[in-house]
C-alpha cells in the first residue's frame, strides 16, 4: 500500500503540472526582465575590473626562548631575551572596482587597496594594467586608483543615488571569490543604513543582491546600467552571503572622488552644533505635529551655525530640499559637503517654519582622508623617479624634517642625469617655487613640459641649484 501511495502522489503531481496553463503575458514580463539584465551586463561588465594587490607586512620573529622558564616558570626575568627580528611577508589581496573615466580613474573600496605596494588591474577583456593609488578616505571606505597609461577605456556611467527608491531592481557586479565578471540581481532593501559600523561617515544602501568576498569595490547598478553605489560589506555569521549587503551611495563617493582629484585630500564641513534626534515626546513638547527632524541643543560660538542665525531649540526638518530624520545621516551629509558650501535648512522654531542658509566651515583636525603620497612617480621626459618624503626610504635617510620630494632613480643620459640629479637627493623647489608633495611636483613639471627647469636640491647637508633642459618630443 505504501508503494502505491507514493506512485499515486507521483502520478497526481504529473497530472497537475501537465494541466496548469502557462500565462503567456507573465512569461513575456519575465523574458523582458531577463533581457534587461542581459543588456545591463553587456553594457557594464567591460568597465568592471579585477583588482589584485600585493602588500608587504613585517612579523616579529624570536630566535631564542628563555631556557630557565622550564625551572622557574614562564616569564622568569633572570634571563635577557633577545630583541625580536622582523621578517617580511608578501600578502596577496583581491577585490573589484569600476572605471569611471576613459583615461583610467577607478572607484573601489579603501580596504581593497589600503597599504598596497603594488596594484594590478585586469579588465574584462583580459588586458592587465599597473595602477596607482590616487587617494583614499578610510572614514567613508572610498578609494580612487588610476590605470597607468589609460586611454579610451570602457566606462560606467554614474547615476543618482538620492533618486533611488526602496524596492527598485539593482544588480551587483564584481569578482566574488576571484570569479571575474559576475553579476547578481536583487532589490534595494533599505536606504540610509548608518548603524552598521562599516565606516565613520556612511549612509549605506542595503540590498539583497548577492555580494560576497571579492565583490568589494564593484558597482551596484540600477536598471539603466548606471552605478548608484559601491559594493562594500555584507552582514554575515558564516563569512558568506546571507541576504544582506551594503553599498556606498554613489553621490557620496563622487564628492570624495572630486576632492581627491582637485585638492589631494578630503576636507569635511561642520556647522558647529550639538544635536539629537526628535522622538514623539520631544515633538509634542516643541509643538511639532510629526516626529522626525534634528533638534539643536547647543550652538557653538563663532560657528557656521551661529553666523547663520541658528538657535538652541531649532528643529531642522529639511536640508537642501530633502527631509531630515536621522541624526547620523544628517551628520554624514553635513560632513561630506565641501567646506564653504551653502546649506539650505528648513527649521521649526516657536511653532513656525523658517528657511535659513548656512555656509559651512572646515572641520579642524581632520586626518586620514588624503591623497596617496607614499608611492613613486616616474617622469619620462625628465628621466627621474621621485617619491614622497613620507616614504620608508626617506625616513631611513633622515629626511623627516625636510619638505620636497625624494629622487629615487635617475636614467643615464636623461635631462635629470645631465643636470647632475642623483638618487638620494631631495628636490625642495621647482623654478624657485617650494614643492611639498609628489602631486605639487607633478603639477609644476606639467607647467614646464619643455625648456629649462631650475631645481633646488639638497643631500641633507648642503643645497645647490641645478638646471635640467627638457626638449620637446
Amino acid at each position: 500500500m505504501c508503494g502505491g501511495r507514493y506512485v499515486l502522489v507521483g502520478l497526481l503531481s504529473v497530472s497537475l503540472f501537465a494541466t496548469v496553463p502557462v500565462d503567456a503575458g507573465k512569461s513575456d514580463v519575465l523574458r523582458e526582465t531577463g533581457s534587461a539584465f542581459s543588456e545591463i551586463a553587456k553594457q557594464a561588465l567591460p568597465a568592471v575590473v579585477f583588482i589584485d594587490v600585493e602588500t608587504t607586512v613585517e612579523v616579529p620573529r624570536y630566535h631564542s626562548r628563555n631556557p630557565l622558564e622550564q625551572f622557574f616558570g614562564r616569564g622568569y626575568r633572570g634571563y635577557q631575551q633577545e630583541e625580536p627580528e622582523t621578517q617580511k611577508y608578501h600578502q596577496q589581496g583581491q577585490g573589484s572596482g569600476f572605471i569611471i573615466s576613459k583615461d583610467g580613474y577607478i572607484l573601489t573600496n579603501n580596504h581593497v587597496v589600503n597599504d598596497a605596494d603594488r596594484i594590478t588591474v585586469t579588465l574584462g577583456d583580459g588586458r592587465e594594467f599597473d595602477a596607482k593609488l590616487i587617494g583614499a578616505d578610510p572614514k567613508t571606505e572610498v578609494a580612487l586608483i588610476k590605470i597607468e597609461d589609460g586611454d579610451e577605456l570602457p566606462v560606467i556611467e554614474l547615476g543618482d543615488s538620492d533618486a533611488l527608491d526602496v524596492g527598485e531592481w539593482v544588480l551587483a557586479a564584481g569578482n566574488p571569490f576571484g570569479l571575474s565578471q559576475t553579476i547578481t540581481a536583487g532589490i534595494v532593501s533599505a536606504k540610509g543604513r548608518d548603524e552598521v559600523g562599516i565606516a565613520e561617515y556612511g549612509s549605506f544602501i542595503q540590498t539583497d543582491a548577492a555580494i560576497n568576498p571579492g565583490n568589494s569595490g564593484g558597482p551596484l547598478l540600477d536598471i539603466d546600467g548606471k552605478a548608484i553605489g559601491i559594493n562594500t560589506a555584507i552582514y554575515t555569521r558564516t563569512g558568506g552571503y546571507m541576504g544582506i549587503g551594503f553599498a556606498i551611495p554613489i553621490n557620496q563617493a563622487i564628492t570624495i572622488k572630486d576632492q581627491l582629484i582637485k585638492h589631494g585630500k578630503v576636507s569635511r564641513s561642520v556647522l558647529g552644533v550639538y544635536i539629537q534626534e526628535v522622538d514623539e515626546d520631544l515633538a509634542k513638547s516643541f509643538g511639532l505635529e510629526e516626529t522626525g527632524g534634528i533638534l539643536i541643543n547647543q550652538v557653538l560660538e563663532e560657528s557656521a551655525a551661529a553666523e547663520a542665525g541658528l538657535k538652541e531649540g531649532d528643529i531642522v526638518v529639511e536640508m537642501n530640499g530633502s527631509k531630515v530624520e536621522k541624526l547620523s545621516v544628517f551628520r554624514s551629509r553635513v560632513a561630506s559637503t565641501p567646506p564653504n558650501s551653502k546649506l539650505d535648512l528648513k527649521v521649526f522654531r516657536n511653532g513656525k517654519y523658517k528657511n535659513i542658509s548656512a555656509i559651512t566651515k572646515e572641520m579642524e583636525g581632520e586626518e586620514g582622508a588624503v591623497a596617496a603620497e607614499g608611492g613613486s612617480e616616474r617622469y619620462d621626459k625628465l628621466g627621474a623617479t621621485v617619491e614622497s618624503l613620507e616614504s620608508e626610504a626617506a625616513r631611513r635617510l633622515g629626511y623627516e624634517d625636510l619638505e620636497g620630494v625624494l629622487v629615487t632613480e635617475v636614467e643615464q643620459g636623461s635631462p635629470a642625469w645631465r643636470a647632475g640629479l642623483q638618487p638620494g637627493q631631495v628636490i625642495t623647489s621647482v623654478d624657485r617655487q617650494p614643492v611639498e608633495s609628489v602631486r605639487e611636483f607633478k603639477e609644476m613639471l606639467a607647467q614646464s613640459e619643455s625648456g629649462k627647469i631650475l631645481f633646488l636640491v639638497t643631500d641633507g647637508r648642503s643645497s645647490r641649484f641645478v638646471v635640467a633642459t627638457i626638449e620637446d618630443d
